[in-house]
């Protein structure tokens, strides 16, 4: 009687970065022959892939690794929590084995010394785009790891180490593996974006008989050949990132900026040791626009830094009403183990950085409804997530999956998901708008 394969569960936790490292690694386990099971009782080991930036994410981590020992017994802990390991070990002793993020081998090795794999050649048969924990029409795309900065609230480089990035040539050939398995959206991840290959010293590579630099801008125009969106995350406003916005204008990627602005303040973005907080960010925003108007810029910021006054905390509102960002989302401080800002005098009390997510969040919520409203009776590509009952829910050029809004199409008969096509925006709401598909009827006639 043949042995059957052995089953690994698979929790994967935290942001996109993480995510990939998730995949990475289940595509090698995959490889070796590994089934992917569904739940718990059907695991005969579970690997816990964890987040430990924020004290909710490493809150979340624990439940999570607790809950799989509870309901297996049997776990394998990764990822930025896993960096920690005397931490983990002191609440769970019982956990196999543990080991810090990016260590692929090491967490593989751990599976085969507490599962030992039963490959058969014949039988396991891995796509070429690999293992991946997305929807078929949307993959992260990993360009780096690490980050040089060195940021007040951060532990990213003590966990993830210094900026390493992939050369340019691994980075496109991967995206076109992609794209030919039927992907329609690349979304490009890393700590630093902006930063892309100055470790390499942007060196080159050979990519379609043609010669790249492995640079953020030679990266958006290879993938930009590729005729699905591209969608850029985590990028810093340095000054080369100005050249992006002809590319987005002229269509080759999409027109979206993710920049983690994080303050409005120079005195809390200098405590925060903030890169490029001498910008005259403002005005750059300005020039964006000018170039490529349709531009959507999303950005996070914290509330609650320590040190935050009054007078600071009104110049990010002022800052917000200002920029007139598309997308925001916020956090309130909270200290981190090992970060430099716990050393900060003038805490801000609990109760009062509460009220000021709120009152940040109120006043992005009435500029996202503005800039909505003003998309009502405009034609939109976008690119569709689920059909279910007739309808569709979809996403538009300003809107990342799982952070940002959605597009709901009536009457989406026919369309299935991972389908662009054009929709009429007929309402708007908060963070969503509504319409119909370019080529049907107006739901209400006029005239």
């Amino acid at each position: 009687m043949t042995e059957p394969h052995p089953r690994i569960g698979f929790v994967s936790l935290g942001c996109p970065k993480a995510l990939v490292d998730s995949e990475r690694i289940l595509t090698q386990l995959r490889a070796e022959g590994y089934k992917i099971a569904p739940s718990y009782e059907d695991a005969d080991l579970v690997v816990v892939n964890t987040c430990g930036f924020i004290e909710a994410a490493i809150d979340e981590s624990l439940c999570a690794i607790d809950e799989a020992l509870a309901e297996n017994g049997r776990v394998i802990v990764t990822g930025c929590l896993g960096a920690r390991a005397a931490h983990v070990r002191e609440r769970f002793p019982e956990v196999l084995a543990i080991t810090g993020p990016q260590r692929y081998e090491e967490v593989v090795g751990a599976v085969h010394r507490f599962l030992p794999p039963r490959h058969d050649p014949f039988q396991d048969l891995l796509p070429p785009q690999g293992v991946k924990l997305t929807p078929r029409h949307y993959a992260y795309l990993k360009i780096s790891e690490g980050c040089n900065h060195r940021c007040s609230f951060c532990i990213i480089p003590a966990l993830r180490g210094r900026l390493q990035s992939r050369p340019i040539g691994l980075v496109l050939r991967e995206a076109e593996r992609l794209v030919a398995a039927g992907v329609q959206e690349l979304l490009v991840i890393s700590q630093d974006t902006s930063a892309y290959g100055a470790d390499l010293h942007h060196r080159t590579d050979e990519w379609h008989g043609r010669t790249w630099r492995s640079h953020v801008y030679d990266l958006a125009r290879g993938l930009g050949e590729l005729g699905v969106w591209v969608r850029l995350h985590y990028v810093y406003p340095y000054p080369h990132v100005d050249d992006l916005i002809p590319l987005m204008a002229e269509g080759s990627i999409l027109p979206y900026l993710d920049i983690p602005f994080q303050h409005g303040s120079p005195r809390i973005l200098k405590r925060m040791r903030r890169p490029a907080a001498a910008e005259d960010t403002l005005r750059r925003i300005e020039t964006w626009r000018a170039v490529c108007p349709e531009i959507a810029l999303r950005s996070t910021f914290i509330v609650g830094f320590p040190g935050e006054t009054e007078t600071d905390f009104e110049a990010l509102l002022d800052f917000l009403s200002a920029a007139r960002l598309d997308r925001v989302g916020c956090f309130q401080y909270s200290p981190v183990d090992g970060a430099k800002a716990n050393d900060l005098p003038d805490p801000v009390p609990p109760d009062l950085k509460e009220a000021r997510y709120h009152r940040l969040m109120q006043t992005q919520l009435r500029i996202s409804r503005e800039r909505l409203r003003a998309r009502i009776g405009q034609l939109m590509e976008v690119l569709v997530d689920e059909v279910a009952d007739g309808r569709a829910t979809a996403r538009s050029f300003a809107d990342a999956p799982e952070i940002d809004g959605k597009v709901y199409i009536r009457y989406a008969d026919g369309l299935r998901a991972g389908d662009r096509c054009r929709v009429l925006v007929e309402e708007a709401g908060d963070y969503d708008v509504w319409g119909r598909l370019s080529d049907m009827p107006a739901l209400y006639p006029t005239g």
